[in-house]
């Protein structure tokens, strides 16, 4: 019987406040509006589920309104319920709590999915891109934001010698344990090994310098950056790109059976306040309103 595949290293938010320590009152207002005009840039009109990866507390989750339903995931139970104090409870936003290396959905229940400030903390880029394909209906939609390590300022360091990665060789960089830089086509190529096709890609955060965020209008730098963002310069600290999901899926299925279970992939079915697999018995907790799937009951 063969070993099974070691679980790959996890970049863990619980406990931390995110929104405070890293985002509100924290000097990103130019960061979080460039990236809101990503966004929308890539992703038009709505359809029926979309499924955030690494929600976080559901920063960007407002933009998501053409949707019926958004699924927020994030591995941290902690940022679930910032998420769900953020946005409150509807039937409009669902609240899980897993591992994206395992997500617990059936194949082809999502139309659309995002993952943003997400996979430069994974370490197992095609395993996570894999399970984003899997969950997606043929023809979904992706958006990606990913670090890139061919950014203006590195490729500079690097010929000035300041640096000894390079940023042209296509390998990821981890620069700090687990938070990885990517070259472009190395995302791209697992993009396509997972069954996705890139159909545009977005540079953004042209100007994140702490210099000129101080001494310019945070208006004026994110109108100058979203016309950057026209140009295909891939030269920023950041990509965003739209994929799209070329190989087919099931039909979707209603709201109550979109989950799976995250350690066989068998069906789940609701007892109570828990989600119970029929093949191997594993239980998972819902917890004040939020599907927690980190790990079964009892363990």
């Amino acid at each position: 019987m063969p070993k099974p595949e070691p679980r790959p290293r996890i970049c863990d938010y619980e406990g931390s406040n995110y929104r405070t320590e890293f985002w509100e009152g924290r000097g990103r207002d130019y960061e979080d509006r460039v990236e809101r005009i990503a966004v929308r840039r890539l992703l038009r009109g709505g359809g029926r589920r979309l499924l955030e990866v690494g929600a976080g507390f559901g920063r960007l989750s407002d933009e998501f309104a053409a949707f019926d339903q958004v699924v927020l995931l994030d591995y941290s139970f902690s940022q679930m319920q910032y998420a769900q104090e953020y946005h409150g409870r509807s039937s409009h936003f669902v609240y899980v709590a897993a591992d994206a290396y395992h997500l617990p959905f059936k194949a082809g229940v999502f139309d659309a999915a995002t993952m943003i400030r997400v996979i430069h903390h994974m370490a197992n880029v095609q395993k996570v891109l894999d399970q984003v394909g899997r969950v997606l209906i043929t023809d979904g939609v992706f958006i990606l934001e990913h670090a890139n390590k061919r950014h203006l300022k590195a490729m500079a360091r690097y010929a000035l010698g300041k640096q000894s990665w390079n940023p042209h060789s296509h390998e990821p960089v981890e620069f700090v344990e687990l938070n990885f830089d990517f070259h472009p086509q190395y995302i791209s190529e697992a993009l396509q090994g997972a069954g996705f096709r890139v159909e545009r890609r977005v540079p953004v955060s042209f100007f994140r310098v702490n210099a000129l965020k101080r001494s310019v209008n945070t208006q004026v730098l994110a109108s100058m950056d979203g016309l950057l963002q026209t140009t295909g310069a891939l030269v920023s600290p950041s990509i965003f790109l739209r994929a799209r999901r070329v190989e087919l899926g099931p039909t979707q299925l209603t709201t109550a059976s979109i989950f799976a279970c995250p350690q066989c992939g068998g069906d789940l079915l609701q007892q109570g306040d828990e989600m119970v697999c029929t093949a191997d018995l594993n239980r998972y907790a819902i917890r004040d309103g939020i599907y927690d799937f980190k790990s079964p009951i009892g363990d």
